[in-house]
């Protein structure tokens, strides 16, 4: 029973939650989520069981469902059972299955529960978090992997290596199913566990114990980090209303450079990429600026203003329904619903699936960050990127005008339409949207 006093110890260490308090056991029905289940049982924590079914593995999925609802019987335990089209999911929002059943299970869990939720990472698996981060590039976030508690989200097992849990389901007498995916190496995953970390470990043996320790190295790194940041940032920082002023002279003075003025500006919504973009500004001209999608950076001779970006209510229209004609800045938008088309290749006119189109729709000038998938590409790309590549002056792009539909662009309006959008051999009904540009463009 030594794994229940530290896991006792670990869950008290951390500060994950009260010995009272309800919890939500995310249980996959595999060794490691079965082990948690046990030790919140002889720890005596209240908690309701929550399995997450993706339906993905046939028969097999349908298994799992039903040890996990057996469990809840055995140990007189709750089971919410969520059944979730995951492939579909994932083909709507172009998104990897892994990613798809990530964003699915843990928006269920935090609509059902109010208070904590546990899963069961264990120390292995936050190894391989870490090696998967550094190989991709990351930051000290990054570095340190998983922590123990994120929001409502708590890690208890974190302390454990896959190897002392099973120990521990051998004691107790414990089952659990299998997920035959793990055994493929086609997730990245399960490639590092498999693959990777076995060769790791013939040639550095204590590999796993290592990279555990350096993760929380990291830990206490990132806390001194941070609070190195914040005395930076009480430094350079001036709040005058809405605005952030930043002296430009004792920015420049202030080392390293290029991590402060990321640090300094992820908070506004700019991106590392655009770290160097800004640094630019200390030696520019008045009047310079770079944008984010909320907020802009302006070089106004010795300070740096970053400001929020403030949409006027001629800056978008709403548009309710699929006909008739809408006046705007730009020019003239008319909508046309037909049965059958010959579509052109005018840019000037979008020719969309109407069963691919939702109203209302919003007409708004476009916004850094903004993003689409351009008609013929199954990737996305930056507008500031589709600009680039067809070669808009700075003058051109600030009359640039999009439809969006849902938070997704459907048409760089005159340009180019969304590929998610285009018509195809199931398309029964035609949305036509000609644009009249105004004398001025």
């Amino acid at each position: 029973m030594q794994l229940l006093e530290a896991f006792k110890d670990f869950v008290q260490k951390e500060a994950l939650f009260s010995s009272k308090e309800p919890l939500l056991v995310a249980v996959s029905g595999g060794l490691d989520s079965v082990a948690l289940c046990e030790l919140c049982y002889l720890a005596g924590f209240e908690f309701t069981i929550a399995h997450a079914n993706f339906q993905l593995r046939g028969e097999e999925s349908l298994r799992d469902e039903t040890f996990v609802c057996e469990l809840g019987q055995r140990y007189g335990k709750k089971v919410l059972v969520r059944r979730f089209e995951t492939a579909q999911y994932a083909a709507e929002n172009k998104c990897s299955i892994q990613v798809a059943a990530r964003e699915l299970r843990y928006g269920w869990f935090l609509a059902i529960h109010d208070g904590v939720i546990l899963t069961a990472h264990h120390q292995d698996d936050n190894i391989e978090t870490l090696l998967m981060n550094f190989f991709k590039g990351t930051g000290i976030a990054g570095l340190r992997a998983m922590l123990p508690r994120q929001g409502r989200i708590a890690r208890p097992l974190l302390f454990a290596t896959r190897e002392m849990l099973q120990q521990f389901a051998g004691e107790r007498g414990l089952s659990w199913v299998e997920d035959s995916s793990n055994a493929s190496d086609k997730y990245t995953r399960n490639y590092f566990r498999h693959q990777l970390v076995p060769l790791l470990q013939t040639v550095y043996p204590g590999v796993a114990r290592h990279l555990g320790d350096n993760i929380q190295r990291f830990r206490d790194i990132e806390v001194l980090y941070k609070q190195a940041i914040d005395q930076y940032k009480k430094k350079l920082l001036e709040r005058k209303g809405d605005e952030v002023h930043i002296p430009v002279l004792k920015l420049q003075r202030s080392k390293p450079l290029s991590t402060l003025v990321y640090e300094i500006i992820h908070d506004f919504g700019f991106s590392a990429q655009q770290a160097p973009a800004v640094m630019e500004l200390l030696d520019s001209g008045p009047g310079k600026y770079v944008l984010s999608s909320t907020h802009r950076i302006l070089k106004d001779r010795n300070w740096l203003i970053i400001s929020p970006l403030v949409e006027t209510p001629s800056d978008h229209v709403l548009i309710e329904s699929p006909a008739g004609k809408v006046l705007f800045e730009a020019g003239e938008l008319e909508f046309q619903l037909l049965s059958g088309a010959a579509p052109s290749s005018d840019p000037l006119i979008a020719w969309l699936d109407a069963s691919a189109v939702e109203f209302p729709l919003l007409l708004r000038k476009w916004r850094p960050g903004d993003y689409f998938y351009p008609l013929g590409m199954r990737k996305k790309k930056k507008l500031a990127r589709f600009f680039i590549d067809n070669k808009l002056s700075l003058a051109r792009k600030e009359k640039v005008w999009v439809l969006e539909m849902n938070k997704k662009i459907i048409w760089v309006v005159g340009m180019r339409i969304d590929d998610r959008c285009r018509l195809g051999v199931q398309t029964e009904q035609v949305l036509k949207i000609s644009f009249f540009p105004s004398a001025a463009l």
